[in-house]
């Protein structure tokens, strides 16, 4: 499942980034890494961004880079 699928008030573990080019890095620099659980908060009225909660901060992502994040729904 893609972070970007997540509605909000679900969370989720994140397993995977597939993204390789420099994006992947800022992602991985903005703590989403690995293991990290998430926490979707709400999507703006088109749906991009998204804002999800991670390691006790709240982060917006564009769409485009939430696709690329590969998450496992926590049950």
């Amino acid at each position: 499942m893609r972070l970007s699928e997540l509605k909000p008030g679900q969370e989720a573990t994140v397993t995977k980034i597939e993204n390789t080019t420099t994006a992947r890095r800022r992602i991985m620099d903005m703590g989403l890494v690995k293991g990290s659980k998430v926490k979707v908060i709400c999507r703006a009225p088109l749906g991009d961004p998204l804002e999800i909660e991670i390691r006790d901060y709240k982060l917006s992502l564009r769409k485009k880079d939430a696709q690329n994040i590969l998450v496992t729904e926590a049950e």
